[in-house]
């Protein structure tokens, strides 16, 4: 059975009787949103999560742990990742034993003469949900679901907010997690919203941060001389420097029961993909003990910017840019 998305995102109820859910399409932002809501589900369950390819390389240890179990055992829930119609052989073995456990399957686009969509679709055990690429209306109901407690959530302001993603559902997590961290009090101001979503304006800053955090010492001496800081813009370095902290301190917490990358993964909401190697390199610099006194370091000097009007405030941005490359060294 064909579910629609939209549906979906807000209950899983209806598919909640299938025994394998296909997920496939372009929209990566909203197949990892139906991911959290699969692991918000089944907080009871272990999660197994697997590659494709890992499975068919090795099809009797997965069948082992599909089909072992008993009715002491934890529920699992499995999570099958980048399948394609190879998977259809492992699906049709599974469908004939008639087992309950469920099985979540995601892909990217699959078109009309897949196998593996044309069966499922088939399969009176089967769901599957059609992942499109996101429109406006969508677009606009997600941010005025996440900041519906803030003032000034104006048309305008929407539209900007819109503007500025491009209808990418990944992107408009990242700059809701910026507009959440920035707007503290939680009133939305338009002059400084542009100038906190305005890519173009903010990029120079992003690859100086990136490459201090990363501990990369000559492009950060040769970027703190190029790179012209605003003084209007201070406090804004400060909220997107203490964010990326914060989100290297949340992967040190997932990684207990994983490895970095599967943590960064895990983070929600979730790191574009183009990010995520800029991520894993500034994680394997940083622990939570570097990450506390850094943190602590952006803390004070945000004091001292905010009650010292004659201070160098550009040098103090500076000073600090400099002393994160040190600390991701140490």
């Amino acid at each position: 059975m064909i579910y629609k998305s939209y549906l979906l995102e807000e209950s899983l109820n209806p598919i909640s009787k299938n025994n394998f859910i296909l997920f496939y399409g372009e929209n990566l932002g909203l197949k990892n949103d139906f991911k959290n809501k699969i692991k918000s589900n089944s907080k009871d369950a272990e999660i197994v999560n697997l590659l494709q390819d890992d499975i068919i390389k090795n099809e009797e240890s997965f069948f082992s742990k599909f089909f072992n179990y008993s009715l002491f055992d934890k529920e699992k829930v499995f999570i099958i990742n980048n399948i394609n119609d190879k998977i259809l052989p492992v699906v049709e073995k599974i469908a004939e034993r008639k087992d309950e456990q469920k099985i979540y399957l995601f892909s990217g686009i699959l078109d009309k003469k897949s196998k593996i969509r044309n069966y499922l679709e088939k399969s009176p055990l089967a769901g599957v949900v059609p992942c499109y690429a996101d429109n406006a209306i969508n677009i606009n109901k997600i941010i005025k679901n996440k900041l519906k407690n803030f003032k000034n959530l104006t048309t305008q302001n929407i539209n900007i907010i819109v503007e500025s993603c491009n209808l990418d559902r990944i992107k408009l997590y990242n700059e809701l997690d910026k507009i959440t961290l920035y707007f503290v009090n939680k009133d939305i101001q338009t002059d400084k919203l542009r100038s906190l979503l305005n890519d173009q304006e903010n990029d120079d800053f992003n690859f100086l941060k990136n490459e201090a955090l990363s501990g990369n010492k000559l492009m950060t001496n040769k970027l703190i001389s190029s790179t012209s800081l605003e003084k209007e813009k201070n406090f804004m370095y400060l909220s997107l420097i203490s964010q990326r902290l914060l989100k290297l301190n949340e992967i040190y917490y997932l990684k207990d029961n994983t490895n970095l990358e599967s943590a960064i993964n895990n983070l929600k909401p979730a790191v574009f993909w183009k990010d995520k190697p800029i991520f894993l390199n500034q994680a394997k610099k940083w622990n939570i003990k570097k990450i506390k006194i850094t943190l602590s370091k952006v803390y004070n000097l945000e004091l001292t910017m905010k009650s010292n009007s004659v201070v160098n405030t550009n040098m103090l941005i500076k000073g600090l840019l400099l002393d994160l490359c040190i600390i991701a060294n140490s």
